[in-house]
């Protein structure tokens, strides 16, 4: 893990292996597949930077030095961004494989500012704004994260998380939507993991975010634009299809 100053404020989850996915994932990180004439991971980078947040943390496992290697520190601006400078978390340099996605973030907190965006690298959101506004919402209150929910898909009938009419997330509720991975987070979520998870824990997200939503800590709102979770080549091929 190399260090970058000032501190990022956003990080893009890059490390898992794919395995629906496969064999397209076999040989190519799924990050790096290609959705209309380009990678999936370029994407969210893009609008980041348009935004003005570009400074990110990458995590990697699964043939992470490919992605290193496409994108490098500093990426060229191909639509109309501002500067992106990137930093890597090999997790699969650093400890033989992904650490999961909480055990990911504790791993590169030290590279993150106090509040960033969160963001996996194989969900298509094209339209999706990190806006600035609610970045200053958020950093003015006290809430651990604030989740963009979106309607649930075929694949996840069920949804994760409810939404209360005060716009409090909610580990149930008789509706629920699912989580389109973008969010923003507050470094003291993870206060129960190690800094830097030196150890390289395996830890999931969702018991922290349901922990703190019980405490009334997590609010949420719901992402009506595009989104596909680009999750198997079927879902792949539909997108390139249009």
């Amino acid at each position: 893990m190399t260090a970058v100053s000032p501190l990022a404020d956003a990080m893009l989850l890059a490390a898992g292996r794919g395995e629906r996915m496969r064999p397209l994932t076999d040989h190519c990180p799924k990050p790096l597949l290609a959705v209309r004439g380009q990678p999936l991971m370029r994407y969210p980078l893009q609008a980041l930077a348009r935004a003005g947040f570009g400074r990110v943390v990458v995590n990697t496992a699964w043939l992470g030095d490919q992605i290193e290697a496409a994108f490098g520190a500093e990426p060229p601006a191909t639509d109309a961004g501002g500067p992106l400078h990137i930093v890597y978390s090999h997790e699969g340099r650093d400890f033989g494989g992904a650490l999961e996605t909480a055990g990911g973030i504790a791993r590169a907190l030290p590279l993150l500012g106090e509040l960033f965006w969160v963001v996996a690298g194989d969900v298509f959101m094209p339209g999706f704004e990190f806006s600035r506004p609610a970045f200053e919402r958020f950093a003015a209150g006290s809430h651990l994260a604030h989740l963009y929910l979106v309607p649930n898909p075929p694949h996840n009938p069920r949804g994760d998380f409810g939404l209360a009419a005060d716009g409090r997330a909610l580990n149930d509720a008789p509706e629920r939507y699912t989580y389109s991975t973008v969010g923003l987070y507050r470094k003291a979520l993870f206060d129960g993991l190690p800094a830097g998870n030196p150890q390289g824990l395996k830890a999931p997200l969702a018991p922290l975010l349901r922990a703190a939503m019980d405490n009334g800590r997590v609010t949420a709102e719901i992402y009506h634009g595009p989104w596909t979770d680009v999750g198997t080549p079927e879902r792949l091929a539909q997108l390139n299809a249009l």
